[in-house]
């Protein structure tokens, strides 16, 4: 448990070649759940915590700068949502008859846009947390056609609420815990814990708005 990250995976993350792999990650993760993509940058943020002296012993000067890590997250981010909403607004009826076969697309498409249509994209930024739920509601705004303009700023700030949560992770975890797996470990128990929170949010949004709206 006291290996260091860069004991494992020095020459990956001492690498100009981890930014690449972590927007790839964070970029097909829409389309592929099972990426580990917030593992990636939060090994990376760890990492990058041995340049602050956090880590015993001798500090690499070779690691990941967090503010551009950060932006690489939060750019690949963006760029996958939007790849995703373009292909499902011009999927077509097939596509329309997928996600109608689909409960919790239909379910997510309809609060989806009521949300948008009341000038709120909160639902947007919590899906950026919850498993797979970027993937739905990318999905989701393009089958629906709603407008780029109601989708793309809520989208920017879910990916970089995102990224700067789990480089925030990683890092100051690096920090307290000493840049080993074991703070990986546990920075990434906490990103998944924020997840089944927006998850369990996410949930509870429409019963609230049924209870609240008038009969």
């Amino acid at each position: 448990m006291g290996v260091t990250v860069f004991e494992s995976v020095g020459s990956l993350v001492s690498s100009p070649w981890i930014y690449a792999l972590v927007a790839s990650s964070v970029l097909l993760d829409v389309f592929l759940p099972v990426l580990p993509s917030g593992v990636l940058v939060i090994a990376a943020a760890t990492a990058a915590a041995a340049g602050s002296g956090a880590a015993t012993g001798q500090v690499p000067h070779d690691v990941p700068d967090i503010l551009l890590l950060t932006l690489c997250a939060t750019t690949a981010s963006v760029l996958g949502d939007l790849v995703a909403y373009q292909l499902a607004w011009r999927g077509g009826a097939r596509l329309d008859r997928a996600i109608a076969r689909s409960r919790r697309l239909t379910r997510a498409q309809e609060r989806l846009g009521a949300a948008l249509a009341r000038g709120g994209g909160l639902l947007v930024v919590l899906a950026r947390f919850a498993p797979a739920g970027r993937s739905i509601v990318s999905l989701g705004a393009g089958a629906a056609h709603r407008r780029a303009r109601e989708f793309v700023p809520w989208s920017a700030l879910a990916g970089l609420a995102w990224a700067a949560y789990s480089v925030a992770l990683g890092y100051f975890g690096g920090q307290w815990l000493g840049t080993t797996w074991l703070a990986t470990g546990v920075s990434f128990a906490a990103l998944f814990g924020a997840g089944a929170g927006a998850a369990y949010l996410m949930r509870r949004r429409p019963a609230v708005a049924e209870t609240s709206s008038p009969s």
